[in-house]
């Protein structure tokens, strides 16, 4: 009996206090805005708007945030590591040289692999230098057995100069690599010792003729890169390169980086080496029949690709330089990344994602 008149009492009360509770209630919605909208300008810089994504908060003198435009973080989908800069070979224009004989702890750059695939790479490459040269290429094999076995990626490659390649190490980790890109600038023996790209009594052409039988045998798909330069832009390459009939034929046109084959500081001087635009347009003319051509002019290079160096740091050479970012293994990928001068869009347009898995490249082995 005295639960009832206890609900009724309430029910009363309630009643009353309806419409003074409704007023307050609308009284109290500008203040609420008006508190959410101070609150935001606090948290974007006293009103400056929001911080864009990726902007580096304060200092960053030495650095450059993005340039792409995106407003969320980049992913690397397809990574260039360069573990080493030594090399075996002396090629004029190289943009890669041997400032350093560092070369990270195989654990470590595992770790930083693995840090790579949580953000999302679906394809490595490994470079160089000439990336057989370390422990004559059991490090390289190491991390491409790793990276297909472990990380289980889509796509794991070598860019490779070849000399310093042997069998066994087909033996040993051709079933873990998808693709091996041999370069080759020439197919006139004379121009590739002009070059740089030769070394004692090794034929680099009668070479690149050997490893090709060697991908074949052990089902690794075969690609060639070539760097076109003052000494090779007039030759006719087309009868030569349907011949060894590669997955892919990706074609370069010789490239100044500050600091590295041009300018102070520099191990090159590749001034020489040098094309127009024009004279690059006539060699791809001249070949445009080759169906496995992929053409690569300086301005699509600069910007669509992310690549690591020795410490595993991202390179930005949008200003003509190679300018580091902080390594990924010290502020992880996210960070790193914002500093790379990655053009997402530019890697896509000039064809960076591409069938790159050899299990579905469907190949006549």
């Amino acid at each position: 009996m005295w639960g009832l008149e206890l609900l009724a009492f309430a029910g009363k009360l309630l009643g009353a206090l309806r419409k003074p509770l409704g007023s307050l209630w609308l009284g109290l919605v500008p203040l609420l805005l008006w508190l959410r909208e101070a609150f935001w300008l606090v948290g974007t810089d006293e009103g400056q708007g929001p911080r864009v994504r990726g902007e580096p908060e304060g200092g960053g003198e030495d650095q450059e945030g993005p340039e792409d435009g995106s407003d969320g973080p980049l992913t690397p989908t397809s990574v260039n590591y360069h573990f080493t800069r030594q090399c075996n070979y002396k090629c004029g224009f190289c943009f890669h040289t041997a400032k350093t004989s560092f070369v990270l702890p195989l654990e470590e750059a595992q770790r930083g692999l693995r840090m790579l695939k949580e953000a999302g790479m679906e394809k490595v490459n490994f470079s160089g230098g000439e990336p057989f040269l370390q422990d004559r290429g059991e490090y390289v094999g190491q991390l491409v057995k790793f990276c297909k076995q472990e990380l289980r990626l889509p796509s794991v490659s070598i860019v490779s100069n070849g000399s310093m390649i042997r069998e066994r190490w087909f033996v040993n980790y051709g079933q873990y690599l998808d693709i091996l890109a041999i370069s080759c600038d020439s197919f006139d023996e004379d121009v590739n010792v002009l070059i740089g790209r030769g070394q004692g009594k090794i034929n680099h052409v009668e070479n690149l003729r050997k490893l090709r039988r060697w991908c074949r045998d052990y089902r690794v798909a075969f690609k060639i890169n070539s760097v076109i330069n003052r000494f090779n832009v007039d030759q006719d390459m087309r009868e030569h390169i349907k011949e060894l009939n590669p997955v892919r034929w990706k074609v370069f046109q010789c490239l100044i980086i500050e600091g590295e084959n041009a300018g102070e500081g520099a191990l090159r001087d590749a001034e020489r080496f040098v094309i127009s635009k024009e004279e690059f347009q006539d060699f791809l003319d001249r070949h445009k029949e080759v169906s496995c051509l992929v053409p690569e002019c300086n301005d699509k290079m600069k910007d669509s690709y992310l690549i690591l160096d020795e410490y595993m740091r991202f390179l930005n050479c949008r200003k003509g330089r190679k300018d580091p970012s902080k390594s990924i293994l010290d502020v992880g990928v996210e960070e790193a990344i914002k500093f790379s001068g990655f053009d997402e869009q530019t890697f896509l347009k000039r064809g960076g994602k591409y069938v790159w898995s050899k299990a579905d490249l469907k190949l006549d082995w």
